[in-house]
């Protein structure tokens, strides 16, 4: 380490992380930056739903951390702990073995993970919706239950195919439900068994209400309108077990269920466990307005800054004593900047300024043209909100790059259909491979063939078939597919 280059180390590459390294490569250009995240890329979360529905390509909705960070250095893998008393971090990479990093300033952003709860069923048969490989996936997953339910003439087996179960009704959970509904409403045309009437889609709630973050109103809006497209929405209802791909519901209700999608909230990440810094009851890094790191006497812990899902940062602008910022983009994306800043500025000798900003409103799309609003107190809904928040978006993406991909991908939409065909062989891509290239046994005859017609009792015999076969047995083929299989896993590491 050196005084006049600094080592900066950002835990994570998702809003926060790559906002502050954007910026500390402006402010802090002597800087050595290292970030390191298990992707190679930051997700634009709030598209997700749009790559899922396939109104976006899924590739235009991520950031190469490669190509937008080009002066920092970027490890793909896992920060295990930070004993920030040494200054060091534990690094595990995708590929190799784990080693000890050294650094002057840390930044801890990474971000959050569902919070889920011990329900039977949950971990086996759920899927969470917070990554790019979710949203390909669950893309896959309902376009692939369509093309089985209209394969069988199983009753069974199509009603537990259409039936689609969203838990939690925040944005993540709304905004993927109305956007994949859309979507599969659009597919059923083309498939000559189904019908609009065979859809299900289940919102499963636990509060009375969803979208609170646009208002009672307009999330009473948001209900009617789901309702009106034949959604069947459960409040005050808990998801209780859903063991076997059967859907219990706490008001008594259960019915089967093959695509369960679990969006009830994240958790400030679990690895923040792992390090030698304070946390707040919620298992958020406890920090000043200034994003600096402080113990619970008030005292900064020098070197030590943090942001985002995973912070608890006082807000400035509530008149709620000890209010903390809310985990959203709009302020994650703000505070990496500020923290970013701040960095430069106490390289340089200065003294941090404050993160202040008042939470602005919220937007949320329900589907293609349709959205729901509340920005500045104003309240708007249909059309415009839908293009309030794609607006809005759109300026917020990362990139000139980004920007002009996905602004291309709506305005071909605008003349071309969706393409709705799943592509369930990228989840596992070696099957068809590992199935033709097991060796199949020779068949072996179940009686001596009879001697050829004409043939006398001096005349040569001809060769049997499983003699004739030793020779290609003598020497056993591999088997890798088997090999694998026998292979031990790698112990999964916490991220």
């Amino acid at each position: 380490m050196s005084a006049d280059r600094p080592h900066i180390l950002v835990v994570g590459g998702g809003y926060v992380g790559m906002y502050t390294a954007l910026e500390l490569q402006k402010k802090a250009k002597k800087a050595r930056i290292t970030v390191v995240d298990p992707q190679p890329h930051m997700t634009y979360q709030p598209f997700l739903p749009e790559a899922a529905a396939g109104n976006l390509e899924p590739r235009h909705v991520v950031a190469p951390l490669r190509k937008t960070l080009r002066h920092a250095h970027i490890i793909t893998g896992y920060v295990d702990s930070v004993d920030h008393s040494r200054k060091t971090a534990h690094i595990t990479p995708v590929v190799g073995n784990s080693y000890e990093l050294t650094y002057d300033h840390i930044i801890l952003a990474p971000g959050s993970v569902s919070r889920t709860l011990p329900i039977p069923g949950l971990k086996e048969h759920a899927v969470g919706f917070k990554t790019i490989g979710e949203a390909i996936y669950l893309r896959n997953q309902v376009l692939g239950e369509l093309d089985a339910a209209d394969s069988t003439d199983d009753p069974e087996l199509r009603k537990a195919a259409t039936t689609f179960t969203f838990v939690g009704g925040g944005y993540a959970g709304i905004e993927a439900l109305a956007e994949l509904e859309d979507m599969v409403r659009d597919a059923v045309k083309y498939y000559e068994t189904l019908s609009q009437s065979d859809i299900r889609f289940v919102l499963v709630e636990a509060s009375q209400r969803i979208l609170p973050e646009v208002g009672p109103e307009m999330g009473a809006y948001t209900v009617q309108r789901l309702l009106d497209r034949g959604i069947d929405i459960r409040l005050n209802t808990f998801l209780q077990s859903c063991e076997d791909g059967i859907v219990k519901l706490s008001d008594g209700d259960e019915f089967p269920s093959r695509t369960i999608v679990w969006t009830a909230g994240v958790k400030a990440h679990p690895m923040l466990a792992n390090t030698d810094l304070p946390l707040d009851e919620r298992g958020r890094v406890t920090c000043l307005p200034t994003l600096q790191v402080v113990d619970p006497d008030g005292k900064v812990i020098e070197g030590a800054w943090s942001a985002g899902d995973c912070a608890a940062v006082p807000d400035l602008s509530s008149e709620t004593p000890g209010a903390t910022c809310s985990p959203s983009a709009q302020h994650a994306v703000r505070q990496a900047k500020r923290l970013g800043a701040n960095l430069g500025i106490l390289l340089n000798g200065g003294q941090p300024e404050d993160y202040r900003h008042k939470h602005v409103g919220s937007v949320a799309s329900l589907g293609l043209y349709k959205g729901v609003a509340q920005v500045y107190g104003i309240k708007t809904k249909g059309f415009a909100a839908w293009f309030m928040h794609r607006s809005y978006h759109l300026s917020r993406v990362p990139t000139f790059n980004r920007k002009v991909r996905v602004l291309a991908d709506w305005t071909l939409a605008l003349f071309l259909r969706r393409e709705v065909v799943a592509l369930g062989q990228l989840h596992d891509p070696r099957a068809s491979f590992e199935l033709f290239a097991t060796p199949t046994p020779a068949a072996k005859p179940t009686a001596t063939p009879a001697p050829p017609a004409g043939g006398k009792a001096g005349d040569a015999e001809p060769a049997k078939p499983a003699e004739a076969a030793k020779p290609a047995e003598a020497v056993k083929p591999a088997e890798p597919a088997e090999a694998a299989d026998k292979a031990p896993e790698k112990a999964p590491v916490a991220r």
